[in-house]
């Protein structure tokens, strides 16, 4: 099948090239020459571990290439997904100005029963809205559907290979058989639903995981205060197989592209609809409160934040990624430099984006190094659980002595309380005595 993938962000990149890999013929497009340069090249503008190796592979198969040429993109095309950026509107909901712009450009080069996918994430009526603008500049039949992805940064390429679920939104049947065949490779269940029931089906997965996520945060402040340990709790309540045991991080808040701005999206769309007080706003407010409400707690213990020099481990939102967006280590580094501490930053791969996330601050330096960054360090937060970090052996920086005390911030949960103890520091988990 001939497809066109509009957009090459992160989404559009792993699309293009594990739909390549099955033998498809796909042609990635961007107005961004620069980009698309690179591309060619196989370098990508983001760290995702296997990303590199298969764009490059498909690329020498012939089956990949990259273009700004909306006419030579499209007018062969069978599919055409759009994959651009959704970002949020001033009232909080997904400005769909990239979608519409997408749409319109794409029009003119249609050729007949072309079918247009919505992969990014957008809001119930979205589709209508779309068909209205290709209609205003072309004449030639189209279909139009909406296929959500549910990849994750840092197993992206496996993801996408692997999914659970395809969904397919959609009115028609022969858009339904045509996407049904385009995925079937993926041997995964195929959902077939209405537009709105698939974006709907998006925005409830990436806002249900959220709420798992600030749930067990609001649990695990309770067992602060009785001295319970959240991850017995977790233990006991995952042998429910209502509830199980994946997928409970209690920590610093849920980060990344998706689930902040997933959340606040549909917490917005919800009230533009009359659904103001519904949980979805709430969940919102209480993981922005999340950070500043931890590390003053923290403070508190260790006798105040002022004079402390501090390892940040973990810049990136989550292992695997050199991502950014929503980050805890972007509040965490302004609160503790504004609070006193001076500050050394480490990650494996994030360093080269820091400086569009964070202003830059005297008190606040960085190193791919955690040598560097934990040998004088009065307090080291684990702040991600990066393989480099949960393997590193922490007892040469420890404190031999009794004359100070070090402290370890295990943000994750991820290392043993007592192995901490003998390395020389204090331990402070979260929800944990």
């Amino acid at each position: 099948m001939k497809l066109c993938v509009i957009g090459t962000g992160f989404v559009g990149v792993v699309s293009s090239a594990v739909f390549a890999s099955f033998g498809n013929q796909v042609v990635g497009l961007d107005v961004d020459e620069n980009k698309i340069e690179k591309l060619k090249q196989g370098i990508v503008p983001f760290y995702e571990p296997g990303l590199t190796e298969l764009l490059l592979e498909q690329q020498g198969h012939g089956n990949l290439s990259f273009t700004c040429d909306y006419q030579a993109a499209i007018q062969d095309a069978d599919v055409i997904m759009i994959a651009v950026g959704t970002p949020s509107a001033p009232d909080g909901q997904a400005d769909l100005k990239y979608v519409l712009a997408a749409s319109e450009s794409l029009a003119p080069h249609l050729k007949n029963n072309a079918i247009v996918v919505i992969k990014s994430t957008v809001p119930p009526g979205t589709l209508e809205k779309v068909e209205a603008k290709i209609k205003q500049h072309t004449q030639v039949r189209f279909f139009t559907a909406s296929v959500p992805e549910f990849l994750k940064e840092g197993t992206a390429v496996f993801d996408t290979l692997n999914p659970d679920r395809i969904i397919i939104g959609a009115d028609d049947p022969g858009v339904f058989e045509t996407l049904s065949e385009l995925h079937r490779p993926f041997n995964a269940p195929i959902v077939k639903i209405s537009p709105e029931s698939a974006q709907m089906a998006k925005y409830a997965a990436n806002s249900y995981l959220a709420t798992r996520i600030t749930f067990i945060n609001q649990v695990a402040d309770l067992c602060e205060k009785n001295g319970a340990d959240i991850q017995d709790v977790i233990q006991a309540i995952g042998f429910d197989k209502r509830i199980g045991k994946h997928y409970w991080y209690p920590g610093f808040g849920y980060g990344g592209s998706c689930f902040p701005k997933d959340v606040k999206e549909l917490a917005a769309y919800s009230r533009a609809i009359g659904e103001s007080g519904n949980l979805l706003n709430k969940v919102s407010e209480l993981n922005e409160e999340r950070i500043a409400k931890l590390l003053d707690g923290y403070g508190a213990k260790m006798g105040g934040w002022e004079g402390k020099k501090i390892a940040v481990l973990g810049l990136s939102f989550k292992p695997q990624t050199d991502d950014m967006r929503e980050a805890p280590s972007v509040k965490v580094i302004p609160y503790l430099t504004s609070h006193g501490s001076t500050v050394m930053g480490y990650d494996p791969k994030a360093l080269p984006v820091v400086s569009s996330f964070i202003p830059e601050h005297p008190q606040a330096s960085y190193t791919d190094s955690i040598h560097q960054a934990v040998k004088n360090a009065d307090v080291v937060i684990a702040l991600i659980e990066w393989p480099e970090i949960i393997g590193f052996d922490f007892a040469p920086f420890g404190n031999s002595s009794n004359s100070t005390s070090k402290w370890f911030i295990d943000a994750r949960n991820q290392f043993d309380k007592q192995k901490v103890l003998s390395w020389g520091y204090q331990y402070l988990g979260v929800g944990r005595s």
